[in-house]
């Protein structure tokens, strides 16, 4: 599975209403710190694609979502489980980490 890259539009089919783990990177092209995620997530959907989808939705696009989940800065991951967000972490993080 390749990493998703979700909407205001889309969010709701492709994240709050799936069944399983899905981990969003709420991120923004200005982000140097997002930019050195996007490897590590690359790695974490070749690793577990079959059982994890990523996806990532860009903030400075997506307000609605953002807000929604009171994202106030970015890189944020947000993991879900059967549609309902069970974790959230905000700065960069390694695979290690």
């Amino acid at each position: 599975m390749a990493i998703v890259h979700v909407t205001d539009q889309t969010f709701e089919t492709e994240v709050e209403k799936q069944k399983g783990t899905v981990l969003v990177d709420f991120w923004a092209p200005w982000c140097g710190p997002c930019k050195m995620l996007s490897p590590v997530l690359d790695e974490f959907e070749s690793e577990f694609g079959e059982q994890l989808k990523v996806a990532k939705i860009n903030v400075d696009d997506n307000l609605q979502t953002a807000n929604n989940f009171a994202v106030m800065g970015v890189p944020t991951l947000i993991l879900f489980q059967d549609g309902v967000a069970v974790d959230q972490v905000s700065g960069y993080r390694s695979k290690t980490n």
